[in-house]
């Protein structure tokens, strides 16, 4: 019995929760989301950034030490550069200056059968 009433309860709770209304977002949260965003995007560039650097530091000790040893190492010439992806600047989409309308295209002439 008491299964039932379980079973029973949780159905009319999922109709219920099928029948909520999506959720408005407001512009204030558009742009809060969109900032967010962007701090995410940037934090993973410097997370980048500093695992690009550790690495270096790893290789170079290892060649110091390879070399030390007297083992022949080299190190890979098309090994990218770190790039610092620098202080995060955010500026929002509305405040951007907006692009220049492109130029509308002259509609062809309809071609003459003779």
């Amino acid at each position: 019995m008491k299964r039932t009433v379980l079973i029973l309860s949780l159905l009319v709770s999922g109709a219920a929760m099928a029948k909520l209304p999506a959720p408005v977002l407001t512009d204030e949260a558009k742009a809060k989301a969109a900032e967010a965003a962007a701090k995410t995007a940037h934090d993973n560039k410097v997370a980048a950034y500093q695992l690009c650097k550790s690495m270096d530091k790893a290789a170079a000790n290892h060649f110091k030490y390879a070399a030390a040893r007297g083992k022949s190492a080299q190190a890979s010439a098309n090994a990218p550069a770190c790039t610092d992806p620098g202080p995060f600047v955010y500026t929002p989409a509305a405040a951007a200056p907006a692009a220049a309308p492109a130029p509308a295209a002259p509609a062809a002439a309809p071609a003459k059968k003779g």
